[in-house]
């Protein structure tokens, strides 16, 4: 049996986050909406793109080293927003957070994550990413705002798909809650997972800490289900971003973009960034991958703005492919959880280890030595 020091691969983190992690929690990572076209095509659209082999390349002092939105990392990757990731382990954003700061990638923290700005903040001692939702309450969105800024977050990513919530069957069936309901079912999937359940006995964070006690009238479970139920924007446009940039006042990565036209129009915005996204295949089923638009993306916008991409990457490989097809940086977001359900801090670790050491083998075995030169020579062809 595969245990964390001996993992060679994200699947590997996978099913070790399967056996140590409730199933509804692990469900809730690990699925789309409706039939999961989309998550799945997400993957397995990278398997279709094929890179060219070089030989006799002088392959010495390699560099994976890049920048994002103006910001020097340790390769073009960041951790992705992901709602509950305090739920996949015990203060699970903050051993994210301290992953990522100590191999030199950015994470960004969600609206929807257990632990808060300030609890992230209290344990990192650079600036990380915060992503938010564009919700009706403009007090409530202009505090949240404001504790990013009281936080030292160098960048603000807006997600712009979700202005409903799709449907997930599974978690519909799992009965997901957050905390989690203490019925028979559930009460067995905890039993059977007890390191998961030392780790939550230990934390007092349970609950969705960026909105408990700072929406109003929202103070338990229940109150937020019905306020967050009545908070995302069916009205939501171009202009609701003009409002958070200029409130906001420091860079802006625009997430959901999925055609060329809503490129164009978030570069219009003054955006730093956009990130080609379908939400990991968990809103519109039905959708192209993330990597399948990504090439017109990119040449739909040109130099206008900065253009990362985001869902279905599971190895370095597929970091190559998405880097030589014109993104400047992608997000990982179910690697990163795999390895935070199977080792919390040492898994996340482990991820970003693994990630970094299949891209540089692929870049070089490319032919290149430098990341930042990965580009559309390095493809041999792309079949769909």
């Amino acid at each position: 049996m595969v245990g964390l020091n001996s993992a060679l691969t994200i699947d590997d983190l996978k099913k070790l986050a399967r056996r140590r992690v409730p199933r509804m929690f692990f469900d809730y990572a690990d699925s789309g909406s409706f039939t999961e076209q989309t998550y799945r095509t997400n993957s397995a659209d990278f398997q279709k793109i094929y890179l060219k082999q070089r030989i006799a390349r002088k392959l010495n002092d390699l560099s994976l080293a890049s920048q994002m939105v103006g910001l020097d990392v340790a390769m073009p990757m960041a951790l992705a927003p992901t709602g509950l990731t305090g739920m996949q382990h015990a203060d699970g954003e903050m051993h994210a957070a301290v992953a990522a700061e100590k191999a030199g990638v950015p994470f960004t923290l969600s609206t929807m994550s257990v632990c808060s700005i300030e609890d992230v903040k209290s344990v990192t001692t650079k600036p990380f990413w915060f992503q938010v939702y564009v919700m009706r309450d403009k007090t409530f969105m202009r505090n949240l705002i404001d504790r990013a800024r009281d936080a030292g977050c160098s960048a603000l990513v807006v997600t712009m798909d979700l202005q409903l919530l799709a449907q997930r069957h599974k978690d519909l069936r799992n009965g997901l809650s957050t905390p989690p309901r203490f019925t028979p079912h559930h009460i067995w999937q905890m039993a059977t997972r007890p390191m998961w359940c030392l780790g939550m006995l230990g934390t007092n964070r349970h609950s969705f800490r960026n909105i408990v006690g700072h929406a109003p009238n929202v103070s338990n479970l229940r109150s937020l289900s019905a306020w967050t139920a009545e908070q995302f924007d069916p009205e939501l446009n171009w202009d609701e971003v003009k409002w958070i940039r200029d409130y906001w006042g420091g860079k802006i990565i625009i997430k959901g973009i999925m055609e060329p036209e809503d490129a164009k129009l978030a570069a219009a915005t003054g955006a730093d960034a956009i990130i080609v996204s379908n939400h990991g295949g968990r809103q519109l089923d039905g959708a192209w991958s993330s990597i399948r638009m990504l090439p017109q993306i990119v040449e739909a916008v040109g130099d206008k703005i900065e253009v990362h991409m985001d869902g279905g990457i599971r190895t370095g490989v597929d970091i190559a492919r998405a880097l030589a097809l014109g993104a400047k940086g992608v997000y990982v977001g179910r690697p990163f959880l795999y390895g935070l359900g199977a080792g919390g801090e040492a898994g996340v670790t482990k991820s970003i280890n693994i990630l970094r050491k299949e891209l540089e083998i692929t870049m070089a075995l490319c032919g290149e030595r430098d990341v930042r030169k990965l580009g559309a020579h390095n493809i041999q062809s792309i079949e769909f």
